[in-house]
């Protein structure tokens, strides 16, 4: 049965060496992380490379995505992208697939004031039937929403939620205690723990993408108030996000999947290309304690 609640990878996109969409791997990709019993996918987000995509082949990786998973499981299009007439081109896509909800990073670089922010989401959401969940990412995105400003967004009941990627774990207690039935996915990875603390009802993370089983996991001790052995998985997961930081998080998290088995290829310039030496830490670092 469909649900908003739990585990999200956010996937990876893997490229051939064109850069086309290497649509066998990605199905490799969607079927081991649904035998490992996740709710579903967050498609085409910044884990994806989206902001280095042409829209056509963000199109193309929704569609190969909801070809692959059918309607196994949840599936959330992230459509965000500084133009608004991109974004609602993506959610359109998104919705003529019958995905199950939309997405969206706020408009970014240009320094945009809340008003236009917001508009920019009602413009989204006015263009399509899905419902949309907020993607907050201050740290990347360069914007930064009040308690206020998201009150006023989150009113609208289109908005059926936040991706919050943030170590602001206060603000993500309001949030929650103020809109108890607004869906809050934890985006950072490596607080996941913290965020199921203050009221996230999953996460959405891109290294779920190869240990998903994990975060599955630590959500089951939290809710089963074993919050010891959550914190001993956080703490294994963790030591394999340090492994990454070491040589790049999204090149070393398509290398381990390289190494498991799965054709993943290369990130899109300018993200660099892992060495032989960084692979061979991966390889001693990280694969003993991931699995297929």
């Amino acid at each position: 049965m469909k649900t908003f609640k739990g585990i999200f990878p956010a996937l990876l996109t893997p490229f051939y060496d064109d850069g086309t969409i290497n649509k066998e791997s990605l199905k490799k990709l969607i079927e081991m992380n649904l035998d490992k019993g996740v709710s579903g996918f967050y498609v085409g987000g910044s884990t994806a490379e989206a902001f280095l995509l042409e829209v056509e082949v963000r199109r193309k990786l929704l569609k190969i995505a909801k070809e692959i998973a059918k309607d196994r499981c949840t599936l959330i299009a992230h459509v965000g992208s500084i133009s608004t007439e991109q974004a609602i081109t993506l959610a359109k896509q998104a919705e003529m697939l019958k995905y199950d909800a939309i997405s969206a990073i706020p408009p970014f670089y240009y320094k945009f004031g809340f008003e236009q922010i917001k508009k920019y989401y009602m413009d989204i959401v006015k263009s399509v039937n899905l419902p949309m969940i907020i993607y907050m990412f201050p740290a990347f995105s360069g914007v930064s929403l009040t308690v206020e400003n998201i009150a006023e967004i989150l009113k609208d009941e289109r908005i059926i939620g936040i991706k919050f990627t943030s170590n602001d774990f206060y603000l993500m207690e309001r949030i929650k205690t103020m809109f108890k039935d607004k869906l809050l996915y934890n985006g950072y990875d490596e607080m996941f723990i913290s965020g199921l603390l203050m009221g996230a009802d999953g996460g959405i993370g891109s290294t779920y993408n190869f240990m998903s089983e994990k975060f599955i996991k630590m959500m089951d001790y939290i809710n089963n108030g074993e919050n010891g052995k959550a914190l001993e998985l956080q703490r294994e997961a963790n030591n394999i996000i340090e492994a990454l930081m070491k040589v790049g998080v999204l090149e070393g998290e398509k290398e381990i999947l390289n190494l498991l088995g799965i054709d993943f290829g290369l990130c899109r310039p300018p993200f660099k290309t892992i060495s032989k030496e960084e692979s061979a830490f991966l390889r001693e670092a990280v694969l003993p304690y991931v699995k297929a």
